[in-house]
């Protein structure tokens, strides 16, 4: 697997063992692409498995870059591959949910990937935003298959954009205006 866009741009990331589904290149690159610059956002990703979306973000000029992953045998890998960056970038080795109460801060963007096969993605979102990991005027990202169904609202956030790769689909959630307004 390769970075494929910013500064590392190229680099070789390793696949760490056990169950894994990394993201497609033309994915990548398209979800990059749509956030535009995010030179100095902070970013979470959730459900990490290599690491490979969260050093994307870095590539791209995001600092700091927290991951959580659950796998204790990714944990080596995933270090190993994070060693190439040179900005502040975390890993939390626990479930998203108790990262969700521990959280030490809000992110400007938050990603979620979580296993094809896993139940109840809408309650993980939920948590997500109900727990503030991700800031006021920041957005929330959800790869997940197309069989599967989410809301439109997610407490105050509200599906901005929904877009297919194959299979599966992204969904970008950001606050309205006319739900900033409601506080």
């Amino acid at each position: 697997m390769r970075i494929t866009g910013g500064k590392y741009r190229g680099r070789t990331i390793k696949c760490p063992p056990g169950v894994i589904r990394p993201a497609m290149d033309r994915m990548r690159e398209s979800l990059f692409s749509i956030l535009g610059n995010m030179e100095g956002y902070s970013f979470l990703d959730l459900f990490s498995g290599s690491g490979l979306v969260g050093i994307e973000a870095a590539s791209r000029g995001c600092v700091p870059v927290h991951l959580v992953e659950m796998d204790g045998k990714k944990r080596n890998t995933m270090k190993n591959n994070m060693s190439m960056v040179d900005t502040e970038m975390r890993l939390y080795m626990m479930s998203v949910q108790k990262f969700s109460h521990i959280a030490p801060r809000s992110y400007d963007l938050v990603y979620a990937d979580p296993p094809f096969p896993m139940k109840g993605k809408d309650r993980i979102s939920q948590l997500v935003i109900d727990n503030g990991l991700v800031k006021e005027d920041g957005t929330y990202i959800i790869h997940y298959p197309s069989e599967d169904t989410l809301p439109d609202t997610i407490g105050r956030f509200s599906c901005i954009d929904e877009r297919k790769y194959g299979r599966s689909l992204l969904r970008f959630y950001k606050v309205s205006d006319e739900m900033r307004d409601d506080r």
